[in-house]
């Protein structure tokens, strides 16, 4: 079986978010099953001149963009057994970041198109072609409109996985010809609620569409978790599953990970004791074994529960012994309240603003308790790596969270997990954990079996090949 994984970024070229873990792991560990995957992205200017390094140049072509023609130069680089096409175009790609330009839809519908004039230049004939958000939603659209006789690409057929339903790729219909190259006669495929909507036109014309977890694949038949895409979604609910994401756990590896101050393992803990003292050194707190560090390494939005937190904060530190570090940016909203509670509680609680992949290492592997109180999480990856480093999630239960994190109360799950989104709710599971961690043999078991928690590829990985198989059989 041959697959071709069209996405937007992929670790370790480009990344924004989950979407370049999965991208980069996925394609991984389905070569390691003997599938023939291989993943195609654009070729930003960020993308560093040590990965530059790994590119060689195999051809040029020209992709059609509606009425005119533009240049797509082809590259190839091979890591870790995965070969990758990076789609070259300095118009479109040559950025300061990855997405937010005023002329993104061109920039996608551009490298939509590409993927399948890619595929047919290299002659990779795809059984597969795995989309990954709106970035990549026009892809299926375009396979039923221009390619259905072609040789390469013709019969291939598409799953449409959606990461985060909030990003939509939305435009005025006016774009429609012009920009997109779609005729007004094929224009219900693509629009929905008077917009262009990008991943409506994913939807409709894939074979098969997906999510990363499969509580959010109910979740989104819900108006509340659908961002008004709940009509089309239930009417075509038939070719709708989830499949929870892992995390690559050579990356995310507490014994061998060279940005922590200790390696440790489930089996010889020691380290992590020393992680915390050296963090909490780091950032002026305390050196306190005694209390539990709470930790949030996230985007600082509604959606990931900062308004719960916002809420209920200052009560959690007045009303528990306990640390606590943030690490990550986002309204200013929250980064002003955050600023204003890191310098009245200088003793308890930290801030970090931005993000900084190694210090994110550092705090999974210093935290005793990891804060997640969303909203909303298609996935989430952050309770995943977590449970890798020995830091126990506190969750809402939501989406891949509910998935992945089961409560402790009956000292058989590996979390804290709070049920409706609620700022009460939250601070009694906050304090739940906090007086969990003084049992210092319940935590100790509590933490060893998070960290034996399976959240590799293996599982999800197996279950995107019957995925694949079911879609070859049936359509």
């Amino acid at each position: 079986m041959k697959v071709l994984f069209a996405t937007s970024e992929a670790y370790p070229f480009a990344a924004s978010g989950g979407l370049a873990d999965v991208s980069g792991a996925l394609p991984k560990a389905l070569r390691s099953r003997f599938i023939g995957a291989r993943v195609i992205m654009p070729l930003y200017d960020t993308i560093s001149e040590e990965m530059r390094e790994k590119l060689t140049f195999v051809t040029a072509i020209s992709v059609p963009v509606a009425w005119r023609r533009q240049y797509c130069g082809i590259f190839k680089a091979t890591v870790d057994g995965v070969v990758y096409y990076l789609v070259d175009n300095q118009y479109y790609f040559k950025r300061g970041s990855l997405y937010g330009h005023y002329d993104d839809a061109e920039r996608f519908a551009f490298f939509s198109r590409a993927v399948l004039e890619v595929a047919k230049a290299v002659e990779f004939k795809p059984d597969i072609i795995h989309c990954n958000d709106w970035q990549t939603a026009l892809v299926p659209v375009y396979l039923r409109l221009f390619y259905q006789g072609d040789p390469y690409v013709g019969g291939a057929k598409t799953l449409f996985t959606i990461h985060n339903i909030q990003y939509q790729g939305m435009y005025g219909m006016e774009l429609l010809e012009d920009v997109l190259g779609i005729p007004q006669h094929e224009k219900s495929l693509i629009e929905y609620n008077g917009c262009c909507n990008f991943m409506k036109g994913g939807i409709e014309c894939a074979n098969y569409v997906s999510t990363v977890s499969p509580t959010y694949s109910g979740e989104i038949l819900n108006p509340w978790y659908a961002h008004k895409l709940d009509k089309i979604l239930r009417e075509r609910s038939w070719k709708l599953t989830g499949i929870l994401n892992g995390i690559d756990t050579s990356v995310y590896n507490p014994e061998t990970d060279k940005f922590i101050v200790k390696n440790y393992s489930v089996d010889d803990i020691e380290g992590k004791a020393e992680n915390k003292r050296a963090l909490q050194r780091e950032f002026g707190l305390p050196e306190r074994d005694d209390v539990p560090l709470v930790a949030m390494v996230t985007r600082l939005v509604s959606h990931k529960g900062l308004d719960l937190v916002k809420a209920r904060l200052e009560g959690m530190l007045q009303n528990n012994d306990m640390q606590m570090i943030v690490l990550g940016s986002g309204d200013y909203e929250y980064e002003q309240f955050m600023c204003d509670i890191a310098g009245r509680y200088v003793n308890q609680f930290k801030l970090k603003l931005g993000f900084i992949p190694a210090l994110s290492r550092k705090i999974y592997a210093a935290s005793d308790i990891f804060l997640m109180p969303s909203k909303s999480e298609p996935c989430g990856l952050s309770q995943m790596i977590a449970l890798r480093y020995g830091s126990v999630p506190v969750v809402r239960k939501t989406g891949g969270l509910a998935d992945s994190i089961q409560d402790s109360g009956l000292y058989e799950g590996n979390g804290f997990v709070f049920e409706n989104y609620n700022a009460d709710e939250m601070a009694h599971a906050v304090y739940r954990a906090v007086e969990g961690f003084k049992n210092k043999e319940g935590w100790a078991q509590l933490r060893q079996r998070a960290m034996k928690c399976d959240n590799s590829w293996n599982v999800s990985a197996n279950e995107y090949i019957k995925l694949y198989k079911h879609i070859l059989d049936n359509f």
